[in-house]
């Protein structure tokens, strides 16, 4: 394997990336985006495929003998108002698919996760002595909307293109810039978001005996929910749940006829992920019930986000390369994280092992033991933040590394 060290990052690469960075699209909108990526895979010579699972590209690069390692970044951004102060953040509003306009931002990082992929691209299409085999990239939209893993699979992906041997990704995250970690096993909970909405009522607000206050029930199911963590689910048990949009009437004086609400579940286990929902079931048609409400409430899945586990023996393999360029104090075990992503859906449906890894991408003068422990971790703005962007360098150059080394790895000469 040709040393990680040999390799010069292109600098055009951070033009491309301030680019990607301000014009974000929103999930199975990422018409721009993709014709982007499509032109710069049809230059360094792949066979590129558009519109995979609505927007997703695909790129095919054969070399010779050898394995397939599916290398994945997402594209989609989010309904999140910039707030970096960079001078190429995004302005960018776009309508989302309640025909609402919403201001969108690559307020999680996908805008990198996609640069460092063409980066990777664009050294592995021009040195193929150092690798043999199949190169399967995969530009994955709707990651967000936790769809578009699925929708790229329901499209074919693995009947029209070669299955793979393995998939690899990474995800930037608020760690040190120049850190990677990893943690094998399950590592990124399942996750369920549910739209609630409770029926009451409506009525002046000087005549409160004319109505049925959906609004107190929805404030009841709030505070009741938040008793299925502490005392329904095992103390050893893995679990979240977020009331995340509570929303209802638009004036002061007037009692509205509804409320709705907006939560998020994370769990590990499908039997305590049942339990969750059966109990928000319970407790929310519970409350409406004891204050009459004169119809049943609605609940309606809005996203789910399947378990990500890590095979233990591919995520090894591919960090103690890592450990072998980097240097072994530079890789970090995160532990089991209560974030969520649908990278998984890929591996599960591929029957290929899953190796997923965090690249750090935050200012790391900030950080003091740089480990797992550090209190700066909970200071600096994390993905999904209106504040969040990576630092560009050093994040750039070790993303594209690391893509680099992994595929390497799997794809050796023989």
């Amino acid at each position: 394997m040709t040393s990680s060290d040999d390799m010069t990052i292109d600098p055009a690469l951070i033009d491309l990336y301030k680019d990607l960075h301000r014009h974000p699209e929103l999930g199975f909108q990422e018409h721009r985006t993709s014709a982007i990526v499509a032109e710069r895979l049809n230059a360094l010579g792949f066979e590129v495929t558009t519109g995979v699972g609505k927007t997703g590209v695909v790129g095919v690069l054969k070399n010779g003998a050898g394995p397939t390692a599916l290398l994945r970044a997402d594209m989609d951004a989010l309904p999140v108002k910039e707030d970096t102060g960079l001078d190429y953040a995004s302005t960018a509003t776009a309508v989302d698919e309640h025909g609402e306009t919403k201001p969108v931002a690559h307020a999680c990082g996908h805008d990198m996760h996609m640069t460092c992929l063409l980066g990777a691209a664009q050294i592995l299409s021009t040195d193929t002595a150092s690798w043999s085999g199949t190169l399967l990239l995969v530009f994955q939209p709707a990651e967000e909307l936790g769809a578009g893993a699925q929708a790229m699979v329901d499209d074919g992906l693995f009947d029209r293109f070669p299955k793979p041997d393995v998939v690899l990704g990474q995800h930037v995250a608020p760690l040190p810039a120049g850190k990677i970690a990893g943690h094998p096993g399950l590592s990124y909970a399942g996750s369920d978001s549910l739209r609630v909405r409770v029926i009451g009522r409506g009525a002046h607000g000087s005549m409160p005996e004319a109505s049925i206050d959906p609004i107190v029930i929805a404030a009841e199911v709030v505070l009741r929910l938040q008793t299925i963590i502490s005392r329904e689910i095992p103390s050893t048990a893995t679990a979240v749940l977020t009331v995340g949009s509570v929303h209802a009437g638009n004036a002061a004086n007037v009692i509205p006829g509804e409320a709705e609400l907006q939560l998020n579940i994370r769990s590990y286990d499908a039997g305590v992920r049942q339990k969750i929902l059966d109990s928000v079931d319970r407790i929310v048609r519970g409350e409406s019930a004891t204050a009459g409400a004169p119809e049943e409430p609605e609940i309606t899945s809005i996203e789910r986000f399947p378990v990500v586990t890590n095979d233990p023996s591919a995520l090894n393999k591919t960090l103690d390369a890592f450990a072998t360029w980097l240097g072994a104090d530079k890789i970090l075990d995160p532990g089991a994280g209560a974030g969520s992503e649908d990278v998984g859906v890929l591996a599960t449906s591929a029957g290929a092992p899953l190796a997923y890894w965090l690249l750090g991408g935050a200012d790391p003068s900030v950080f003091t033991t740089g480990d797992m422990t550090d209190p700066a971790l909970l200071k600096v703005p994390s993905n999904h933040s209106p504040h969040y962007a990576p630092v560009i360098e050093p994040t750039m150059t070790i993303g594209v590394t690391a893509l680099v080394t992994a595929a390497r790895t799997w794809l050796p000469v023989t």
